[in-house]
């Protein structure tokens, strides 16, 4: 059952697809929006958000109504994030892809005032909401070719859900500079690991102290030096605190992808061709990853699965999608080479 309350939104319904709920979401026409109850966590109520753009829609009355296509994508943002990224969007649409996207729980359209932002104890607190979300657009919607696509540490989380699920609908998975591995030399994250694994079972809300120069956000942001609209509170330039319980999570995570995971569609990882740490405005903050170091990304962009193809794109920034318009351009070749190569149907199916 899809409840809205409380979800920020005005109270009229849209119809998108027969007869289903939604209301329009916050980035207008065309988006749509659904709210998933999720179970109760320690902090209270729990949601998350479904968008929806459809590929193809017809006039009925007062009401839109989608004209069905077999084909979708679900895609998972990366930390302190939420789905903006209208172009990536369009791009799947004009393809003829009904385009859902997820905001997890404590993140973005999901984010209420008495969630601690992005906070969870295991990564596979997120499987409900995928889980919830697949069955939407599968069982409910229709779709039975489903590119799953990620961002940074949704790119760790979707490949873990994939892994443990293997639904027979996953066509193929765009990972967009998953978040591999922790920054820092081998010995250090050798060192760091067992230590975080017991601070983050007894004092799992312990704040890790780290420095966020806010370069990123500034780059994208079209108030500042980039060309994007998002929302500041949901995607802030200073990032949102880490916790020692949510990082222990994500080296558990990290550690399952290591030993290696068998998602059998055909998988893409995309990255910047380098990564950088630079301390001002510049050219390596628009042309380089300055959040995760692509040589991790590389190293085990093949421990996803047995067919994956690794794409580094000079010139892109961390979220390749909000590059700049020269290795944006080249990203969404690579894409649309890998998804006519790998993920089309033929015609006969």
């Amino acid at each position: 059952m899809v409840n809205f309350s409380g979800s920020g939104w005005e109270d009229g319904v849209v119809s998108s697809t027969g007869d289903t709920p939604w209301v329009p979401d916050v980035l207008g026409t065309p988006y749509l929006a659904e709210t998933l109850t999720l179970p109760d966590d320690h902090e209270g109520e729990v949601v998350a958000t479904l968008v929806h753009r459809p590929a193809y829609t017809t006039k009925a009355g007062a009401k839109s109504r989608t004209k069905r296509t077999p084909k979708a994508v679900l895609h998972v943002h990366g930390f302190a994030d939420y789905f903006f990224q209208t172009g990536y969007a369009e791009w799947w649409t004009e393809r003829g892809y009904d385009f859902y996207a997820l905001d997890l729980r404590k993140y973005g359209r999901s984010l209420r005032s008495h969630h601690t932002p992005t906070y969870v104890g295991d990564l596979k607190e997120h499987f409900d909401e995928i889980e919830e979300a697949w069955h939407r657009i599968v069982a409910r919607d229709g779709h039975d070719h489903v590119v799953l696509s990620a961002h940074s540490t949704g790119g760790l989380i979707v490949g873990l859900w994939a892994n443990a699920f293997q639904p027979e609908q996953l066509a193929g998975m765009v990972l967009n500079s998953p978040w591999t591995d922790l920054a820092g030399g081998a010995l250090l994250r050798a060192a760091s690991t067992p230590v975080l694994n017991q601070v983050g079972v007894r004092q799992p809300m312990r704040e890790i102290k780290r420095q966020v120069s806010g370069l990123y956000g500034r780059s994208l942001h079209r108030d500042h030096e980039g060309e994007w609209d998002f929302d500041v509170l949901w995607k802030p330039f200073q990032s949102f605190t880490i916790y020692a319980g949510w990082l222990r999570a994500i080296r558990n995570g990290h550690a399952e992808l290591h030993r290696g995971l068998d998602v059998r569609c055909p998988i893409l990882v995309l990255s910047s061709g380098r990564s950088s740490s630079p301390a001002e405005m510049g050219d390596d903050v628009h042309g380089t990853d300055i959040v995760l170091d692509v040589g991790q990304i590389r190293q085990w962009a093949t421990a996803f699965g047995p067919h994956v193809t690794y794409v580094a794109v000079e010139g892109a920034r961390h979220d390749v999608v909000l590059s700049l318009p020269g290795p944006r351009e080249r990203v969404f070749e690579e894409i649309e080479t890998w998804r006519t190569a790998y993920v089309e149907r033929s015609p006969s199916t």
